[in-house]
């Protein structure tokens, strides 16, 4: 008798869950454990990549200040310095420190220690709004001494670069803030989601720059 053989079944596409390339070419998927609730894995490289030309945009934009403050001192007839209130010194060390802890808390994550983890993070946090809240304090010192914005293109700069800063800074505490929400999340994580790496990445770069910044102002105000 002759063998009646079934015609073959169209093979049904793998979920984007899954560990075999979803249809975005990427393993793993954005429904998958790769990604969702320990933030931002798939795909780590794009990821990573928009980081970095973030940052390069900011150095670009506190480069042009630069220039415009070197420019502008150099031709100006009605430049009168800025003596920096002390406290602006305290800032920096607060925002210095906050980049210790939060290597503290990415080692402890390495580490498995899931406490110390979140209460180093904490501890970041706590120091990014102080050193927000002592740069307002700045501000206010500088007020009362009565130089604000348009009262000489020295404090000009200063309110321009210091303002331009915080308002960068506040975005790596909301990046901050989102890994304290998920932090049950992310140390339950197999592996250091990549976005504990990139939000540090990114305080970091805010710490270097405002010592840049720091001494900008030393200097040329």
């Amino acid at each position: 008798m002759a063998t009646t053989l079934a015609p073959p079944q169209p093979k049904t596409p793998s979920s984007s869950g899954g560990s075999g390339p979803n249809g975005n070419g990427f393993h793993g998927g954005f429904g998958g454990g790769d990604s969702g609730a320990y933030g931002w894995e798939v795909p780590s490289r794009a990821y990573r990549t928009g980081l970095w030309m973030g940052l390069a945009a900011i150095v670009m934009l506190f480069a042009a200040f630069t220039s415009a403050l070197v420019v502008r001192k150099g031709m100006s007839t009605d430049w009168v310095s800025t003596a920096l209130p002390p406290v602006i010194y305290l800032n920096t060390f607060i925002l210095l420190f906050s980049s210790l802890t939060l290597e503290f808390s990415r080692r402890s994550l390495t580490a498995g220690l899931e406490r110390s983890f979140v209460s180093w993070l904490y501890a970041t946090v706590i120091l990014g709004l102080a050193f927000v809240a002592g740069q307002l304090l700045v501000w206010r010192q500088l007020a009362t001494r009565g130089v604000y914005l348009a009262t000489n293109p020295s404090s000009s700069f200063f309110y321009l670069l210091t303002a331009a800063h915080g308002v960068h800074l506040l975005g790596g505490i909301v990046a901050l803030f989102y890994l304290v929400l998920r932090a049950r999340c992310i140390a339950a994580a197999p592996k250091r989601p990549v976005s504990v790496d990139l939000t540090a990445i990114y305080w970091h770069f805010m710490d270097g720059l405002w010592v840049y910044i720091l001494f900008l102002l030393m200097v040329r105000l």
